[in-house]
């Protein structure tokens, strides 16, 4: 009979308690159970992170799953906007500087230390914010303002290159209107084709992505390429109210809502988009931060505190059977 190591050319190791799971398809033999395991890739899954000390919907997010930012947003039913600022060091949230301009439904991008934070609008009394604020890491400074004031718009970009497209201005209802900023000033880029706001956002000022919002409720998918945008592949789920993560070929899409709030997180190759793990609890409204494969979730429905952390791939530890 042939053996594995005649096969694969390797032995099975033998270990008295599993190795850590990190290698699809690894088989060892267990010693203290007497049995053979295997990995088994499990795909995407979310997992609880630490919670923010100020739970809120509609705040504005940037950074990755180990240095995270969180700023502004709106806790009911309180009035206004909020200032808060929380880091996130890839276990628990830390308050920081507080913003200048209280606002909720506003769009962030960059970094834990280089973060930009641009439009949004009051509450009650729904006063859109052509304001942008830059943060380096403890305080937020005044950067020029947005030509279009406007909330529940979409952003991606670093600081001193970023990108703010769609949204609710003062008129009409939603915008196809597309900003590009320097570090300084905002300056006009190219409209997105579909008109929406509460839309996801990722990717960069060059290769950024659009995808979902209403109304109408939309699935679609942009594509940015500098100057102008073009149409990419549909979300599986339309939905509004979402967040977003990652690149325009390697991008992440979470939460939202349809008529009712949704647990659902895609994934976007550049082309397609493919269902992955869902969130542990469904909810809108929620900020996103990271990448396609550790992304961070947080915020949302209900004002809660809550955060969640994307591993891609992730594995479990099977036992062989022959029956």
């Amino acid at each position: 009979m042939t053996t594995y190591k005649e096969i694969f050319g390797k032995y099975v190791k033998n270990y008295s308690s599993d190795p850590t799971a990190d290698i699809e398809g690894q088989v060892w033999y267990n010693t203290t159970s007497g049995t053979f395991k295997t990995n088994v890739n499990l795909g995407g899954a979310w997992a609880s992170g630490g919670n923010l000390g100020t739970g809120r919907r509609a705040q504005g997010g940037a950074g990755t799953q180990t240095a995270g930012l969180s700023f502004g947003g709106l806790v009911l039913p309180g009035p206004g906007g909020q200032v808060v600022t929380e880091e996130y060091d890839g276990s628990s949230w830390s308050p920081s500087g507080n913003m200048t301009t209280a606002r909720y439904a506003l769009a962030g991008c960059g970094t834990q230390t280089s973060g930009l934070a641009f439009g949004g609008a009051t509450f009650p009394g729904i006063t859109r914010q052509a304001a942008t604020e830059e943060y380096n890491g403890s305080t937020w400074g005044p950067g020029g303002n947005l030509g279009t004031a406007r909330y529940f718009l979409g952003g991606a970009g670093t600081q001193t290159a970023g990108l703010a497209f769609g949204g609710v201005p003062a008129s009409p209802p939603v915008t196809v209107a597309t900003e590009e900023y320097d570090g300084t000033s905002w300056s006009p880029g190219g409209n997105l084709n579909t008109a929406r706001a509460s839309l996801g956002g990722a990717g960069t000022q060059t290769a950024g992505l659009a995808f979902g919002g209403s109304p109408p409720l939309t699935a679609a998918t942009e594509e940015y390429d500098g100057s102008t945008w073009t149409a990419g592949g549909n979300l599986n789920t339309a939905r509004n109210s979402l967040a977003g993560a990652g690149i325009q070929t390697a991008a992440l899409a979470f939460g939202g809502t349809t008529t009712v709030d949704v647990a659902n997180a895609e994934q976007y190759d550049g082309s397609v988009w493919t269902n992955t793990g869902s969130l542990s609890q469904s909810r809108s409204n929620i900020a996103g931060a990271g990448t396609k494969t550790d992304g961070l979730g947080f915020g949302g429905t209900n004002d809660t505190t809550a955060t969640e952390e994307f591993i891609d791939p992730t594995f479990s530890t099977k036992t062989i059977t022959t029956s």
